[in-house]
């Protein structure tokens, strides 16, 4: 090979080398605890040893009967939780977007409740929420409205603590709507209004031309969704019995029983579901960005 040959060969791996610090990240945080992961499912462990059982975990795991409401609660909670986002986020984002008063102030507003803790978000909604002392039911109350079990009522334990969750994250949804929007050119704004109005650009312009922002809200949101816990634990460890449990709570009711491999198994069985209802929807998204 010439000199020229060799300066070419080393100008084009040259720049691979810039790969290997981001490699070896992903190996050391992602790839390697993923792997101990798996084996450590097959395990019985403790902090000190562990011993080989096969697919035990994994069995005990799948018949556990706290295993299948929390499976629906979950789809439940993830399904509910993105839809309302996206569906109060986008109209919202319109409104900030749009010509109106102290708009800085309401997008302030908007965007508080996603800086504030997520465990200072669940103890303060469950003490709004009391039944009985709670300023929720205190104002229904004071209107002649009736004042529900919010946290106690199996009916209702699970969809209050979703609409907390919807609270606290409708602000990053609007953010990201507010940032495609405002990626449109001004040009279809104006031809839109000379159209027909609000409806015309809403119809038109936004929804068609923001739909990369409308993929990225429900899918971040789906997969909060499906990787919830803080809030659920926060708010009512699972409870009524299991009428709020999801898969982290099970998860992690085993692991503070000491069953350690068995909660591993459970990550796992997490990690495959998330992985098979994600990636689909991450598939379809890109193709039809790739459309647009």
């Amino acid at each position: 090979m010439t000199t020229s040959g060799r300066s070419r060969a080393v100008l084009r791996t040259y720049p691979n080398w810039f790969y290997l610090p981001a490699a070896l990240v992903f190996g050391l945080f992602f790839l390697a605890p993923t792997a101990m992961a798996f084996y450590y499912s097959l395990t019985r462990w403790t902090l000190f040893d562990a011993t080989f059982i096969g697919l035990e975990n994994y069995y005990t795991f799948l018949n556990d009967p706290a295993l299948s409401s929390g499976l629906v609660n979950t789809i439940i909670y993830a399904v509910l939780t993105s839809g309302l986002k996206t569906v109060i986020s986008l109209p919202l984002a319109m409104l900030l977007t749009s010509n109106i008063r102290f708009k800085g102030f309401y997008r302030s507003v908007t965007f508080f409740p996603v800086l504030v803790s997520t465990v200072a978000v669940g103890i303060t909604f469950s003490m709004l929420m009391q039944p009985s002392t709670g300023l929720i039911n205190t104002a229904l109350g004071a209107i002649g409205l009736p004042r529900p079990d919010w946290l106690g009522n199996p009916k209702l334990a699970l969809y209050s603590v979703a609409l907390v969750d919807v609270w606290k994250g409708v602000g990053i949804a609007t953010v990201i709507f507010m940032a495609g929007i405002l990626s449109i050119p001004q040009d279809y704004f104006e031809a839109a209004q000379l159209e027909g109005g609000t409806w015309v650009k809403f119809r038109h312009v936004i929804i068609p031309m923001a739909r990369n922002a409308t993929f990225t809200v429900i899918l971040l949101s789906f997969i909060g969704g499906l990787r919830t816990f803080d809030l659920i634990w926060t708010m009512t460890r699972g409870g009524p019995g299991f009428a709020s449990d999801v898969l982290t709570s099970v998860i992690y009711k085993q692991y503070q029983a000491g069953f350690y491999g068995l909660s591993t198994a459970g990550n796992v069985v997490l990690f495959i579901l998330v992985t098979i209802i994600v990636y689909p929807l991450m598939s379809y998204f890109n193709r039809r960005e790739l459309e647009l």
